[in-house]
């Protein structure tokens, strides 16, 4: 992520802003606070055919079609089997199609933390733009490291060019 980037994200210096950490395997993750609708138990999702495979399906909370999305596939990271501490986040992202909610399957929520901007470093350059274009940032929070996720671009993006430019509608009709 580029300097640039990281200031985009920091703003004018507004100082600190709550994040959502949480887990997938052995790394913490954390995204804005703003973004989660709900924090959710795991429960079966109704499957839809040609989806890309890190989206397993859709749940119908109250009335809305929510696409749901496991961050271990998207990751590429071994697949582990759902348990009583498997949660769904449930966020809003900005798509090319306008805000949306989506869910993310994660092993468990950890904390909300404060965040101090000053304190974020950007992510390391890794050879290919795509590894690191969806992380906001790294900064260490009680002696760990939390990946800052840029849920816009790993989800919202992501999704749009998988599926096409009236993907999303597709799924919802589908799921109906």
């Amino acid at each position: 992520m580029s300097t640039n980037a990281v200031e985009r994200h920091q703003g004018s210096g507004t100082g600190a802003h709550q994040v959502l950490t949480f887990v997938l395997g052995n790394e913490t993750y954390g995204v804005d606070i703003l973004r989660v609708q709900e924090i959710r138990g795991w429960s079966a999702v109704t499957k839809i055919p040609h989806a890309p495979a890190h989206v397993l399906g859709v749940l119908n909370l109250r009335g809305s079609i929510v696409p749901i999305v496991d961050l271990r596939m998207r990751f590429a990271l071994e697949r582990v089997e759902y348990t009583a501490v498997t949660v769904i986040i449930v966020m809003s992202v900005k798509t090319p199609a306008g805000s949306r909610d989506f869910g993310v399957v994660v092993d468990g929520v950890s904390d909300v933390v404060d965040v101090n901007s000053a304190e974020v470093k950007p992510a390391p350059e890794l050879g290919s733009r795509s590894a690191t274009d969806h992380i906001r940032g790294l900064v260490s929070v009680a002696e760990r490291m939390v990946v800052l996720l840029d849920i816009d671009r790993l989800i919202g993006r992501d999704l749009a060019l998988s599926a096409g430019a009236d993907g999303e509608e597709e799924l919802a009709a589908s799921a109906a």
